[in-house]
């Protein structure tokens, strides 16, 4: 674990620095250096040779089997492939010695006296234990830096995704809020004009004081419902306005009542986001025929704002607010699904022994 993280910290070339450093610090360490005794130059050919068939089998393994096998789960593949390559390192190096009679000239080397000329010496095999368990080292070596590098890849090919997820969703959750909000903004409109319309016949001055309304009401919907966020003071404002601008046509058949919270703690709200509630209340609970009652209350609990809305329910308006022509409840639910997933609550109801429907919706701000 101590070597994987230094391995993770460093350059790739400098850990491939790092490592024929090591081999090539083994080769003096464990070679037999006397001042008294002078080497074969075979000796020194022969150590040449290790370190390059050293290499060999490192890149051989980094390159081909470590991906071939052990990242493709072919553990026993992978275990016969490094092993076989360490026997023909052991192999390669035999034929050297062998080759170079090197066992012959250490043997007159170190013991001079007891040389006989012309006696040929064999390889001993406990010589070609330091060349095997060697090259098993640097296999081990070559697999970790490995193993390191993939996970190193891995975790930066899971971040980008995760990153490019992130921004795709972003921009798609953007795109469709934008939408829903371009819808919203035409439909209170539409309904509100028509509204003035209808009592530009009925009373001129009441009409001039809507336009008045309309027009405070327009510049909040403009200019700063173009935000992400407003205040819940001028969210609440603008309901305010859009009641007293729906009372100037009512008659006093219908009873509004409007609770605001208090104290207000002002925190911030998605803008609109209240709207087609009251809006669904003025167009399914007002009667002409009949008495009808309309009840706004909005109570603040610490990071939390309650909103209630009930409306005089009618025989002939038996449709469910949602199932109406309308499209304000329907975007608005998909805007709290994306401003405020799994931080809202939201249920429509009909309470048949009071006739009345029934909005209620918890929001978490905090």
């Amino acid at each position: 674990m101590a070597m994987a993280s230094i391995f993770s910290r460093l350059p790739l070339f400098l850990v491939h620095g790092l490592v024929w450093v090591l081999l090539g610090l083994m080769l003096l360490v464990f070679s037999p250096l006397n001042m008294n005794v002078t080497l074969p130059a075979e000796f020194w050919i022969k150590q040449g040779i290790l370190f390059c068939l050293w290499i060999g089998a490192f890149y051989i393994n980094i390159l081909i089997w470590v991906p071939k096998f052990l990242f493709e789960n072919k553990i026993n593949l992978f275990v016969l492939s490094a092993f076989g390559t360490t026997l023909v390192v052991i192999a390669l190096i035999w034929l050297t010695e062998y080759s170079l009679n090197l066992p012959t000239l250490m043997h007159q080397a170190f013991h001079p006296e007891k040389h006989i000329p012309g006696e040929s010496k064999s390889v001993p095999l406990w010589a070609l234990t330091f060349p095997f368990f060697s090259t098993l080292m640097a296999l081990g070596i070559g697999t970790t830096i490995a193993a390191v590098q993939k996970s190193q890849k891995d975790t930066l090919l899971r971040q980008e995704e995760a990153l490019l997820r992130k921004t795709l969703e972003q921009q798609r959750t953007n795109s469709e809020l934008s939408f829903l909000k371009a819808q919203i903004n035409p439909h209170f409109f539409f309904n509100t004009l028509n509204n003035i319309y209808a009592l530009t016949m009925l009373n001129v001055e009441s009409s001039r004081q809507a336009l008045l309304k309309l027009s405070r009401m327009m510049r909040y919907v403009l200019y700063d419902t173009q935000k992400d966020m407003v205040l819940l003071s001028q969210e609440i404002a603008f309901i305010q306005d859009y009641i007293e601008l729906m009372q100037l046509r009512l008659t006093d058949k219908v009873e509004i009542s409007f609770q605001k919270p208090t104290p207000l703690r002002d925190v911030q709200i998605a803008p609109m986001i209240l709207l087609p509630f009251v809006e669904n209340a003025f167009k399914h609970g007002v009667s002409s025929l009949h008495a009808s009652r309309i009840s706004i209350a909005l109570q603040q609990q610490p990071g939390q704002l309650e909103v209630k809305v009930r409306n005089t329910m009618f025989s002939e308006q038996n449709k469910s607010l949602e199932q109406g022509n309308g499209i304000g409840l329907v975007n608005t639910r998909r805007r709290l699904d994306l401003l405020y997933p799994d931080h809202y609550n939201l249920s429509v109801a009909e309470d048949t022994t009071q006739h009345e429907y029934l909005v209620h919706l918890t929001l978490d701000l905090s």
